[in-house]
């Protein structure tokens, strides 16, 4: 009897590595080292609650953000499991300051990644979905120590992005340029199954995502951009708010079910508040992969040279005629 099973994560990268020899097995074991991130992240947020993983720890990240114990416990778990890939020469994370150089007795490898181990982690104490979200690019020098010009790199460079949301279910979704595609973990098999192959995002919008209560403070090209959204009588479309809070969560929705998420700057944040690096650009990747766009309200997300490894940037993701059409407004009659 031939097993109907759909293939697993890995099967599926190493299919995908043929087209790609000079990658061969090295890539595959660089996603293999995420992957168990990602379960035993998975393990601890299911258990959220029921041991003492949840609170504070205390401490306040780069950000100025307080540190959540889970994510300590990602933003460790990314950095051990990458680590023992030997792929890895040098790693950015958004919990830390400066780059991350792989330890002894650990090889370098030729990649470099990037993540944000726990992005939505406001949310862990009310049980909203949260997530993992991630970067690689291949260092343009092969061997020796990473350095920080291996992550300050433009988004379009990417070789790969994805994130993993940690809902009803954990769902791994990421591109290497030739489409995105979603596995979703069977914790009978404690495998990602293949769920979701080559997600687009639907050509209509139906959702648009973003916090209202910042609105006194947005440019009014951002207002009339919403107030547009909202009136169906007058754009001829029907769109109604959803708005969680947790980036990846926003992102995951509107990517399978059709919308655009804004985080504009405003008279508070005028660089806005999103990361560049850990945020944006993967997600900005997994979008134009998917069909859709990503913008800065004047700038392609993938087109922008970041010069810090925190900086941040206004960010309108999701449908693509939606991202072009506030990058318009903007461009009009920004005030």
């Amino acid at each position: 009897m031939v097993s109907d099973q759909p293939p697993t994560l890995t099967q599926f990268i190493i299919e995908g590595e043929r087209d790609y020899p000079e990658a061969t097995g090295d890539f595959t074991a660089l996603m293999t080292g995420i992957t168990l991130a990602a379960r035993l992240i998975s393990r601890e947020v299911n258990k959220a609650g029921l041991v003492d993983i949840l609170g504070l720890t205390g401490h306040t990240n780069v950000q100025g953000e307080e540190v959540q114990k889970l994510d300590h416990f990602a933003n460790d778990t990314m950095i051990r499991c990458l680590e023992r890939t030997d792929m890895v020469s040098v790693m950015g994370s958004e919990e830390v300051e400066d780059f991350i150089s792989v330890r002894e007795p650990h090889r370098r490898g030729k990649y470099a990644v990037l993540f944000d181990p726990l992005d939505g982690s406001s949310n862990i104490d009310v049980g909203a979905p949260i997530g993992t979200i991630f970067s690689i690019h291949r260092r343009e020098r092969g061997t020796g120590e990473g350095g920080l010009e291996d992550l300050l790199r433009y988004g379009r460079d990417q070789v790969a992005a994805g994130y993993v949301i940690y809902g009803s279910s954990t769902m791994f979704v990421y591109s290497t340029g030739t489409g995105v595609h979603g596995f979703t973990l069977d914790p009978s098999l404690g495998e990602f199954l293949l769920s979701h192959a080559s997600i687009s995002i639907p050509p209509q919008s139906k959702i648009y995502s973003i916090n209202e209560a910042n609105a006194p403070h947005w440019p009014g090209a951002v207002r009339r951009w919403i107030d547009d959204l909202k009136s169906p009588s007058a754009s001829g479309r029907s769109y109604t708010a959803r708005y969680i809070g947790s980036l990846v969560a926003d992102f995951h929705r509107n990517l399978l079910r059709g919308g655009v998420f804004a985080y504009p700057g405003d008279r508070q944040n005028p660089h806005g508040k999103l990361r560049l690096l850990y945020e944006a650009a993967p997600l900005a990747f997994l979008a134009e992969q998917a069909g859709g766009g990503a913008s800065d309200g004047t700038h392609r997300i993938l087109d922008v040279l970041p010069t810090d490894l925190h900086q941040r940037t206004p960010l309108f993701i999701g449908n693509r005629d939606e991202v072009e059409r506030v990058e318009q407004l903007l461009a009009e009659a920004p005030d």
